[in-house]
């Protein structure tokens, strides 16, 4: 049997069926959670130092590197993006 696959639209939550504005922003959430994962691994904070320039308790960092979105609002993760000295913008696309 010959296997379809069928190309992404760019966006894995608006393939797994989600509405368009709630796939855009869970979107969005992976994506800010992925830079913030990135951005501590890259500087080689400790739990405990991320948690101190976040201004987290560090059980939230370890939310937050292992991806546990659900626990972070879109909101929540701008904050310690730009806490963490990232500047978060937005980019409409057509």
């Amino acid at each position: 049997m010959k296997e379809i696959i069928i190309e992404s639209s760019g966006n894995v939550f608006l393939d797994l069926g989600f509405e368009p504005g709630e796939a855009s922003i869970l979107q969005m959430r992976a994506d800010l959670m992925a830079d913030l994962r990135e951005h501590i691994q890259s500087n080689q904070w400790t739990q405990m130092q991320a948690a101190e320039r976040l201004g987290i308790a560090p059980s939230r960092v370890s939310d937050l590197m292992g991806g546990k979105w659900e626990k972070f609002s879109l909101e929540m993760l701008i904050t310690l993006a730009a806490r963490s000295g990232r500047q978060v913008t937005l980019e409409l696309a057509a």
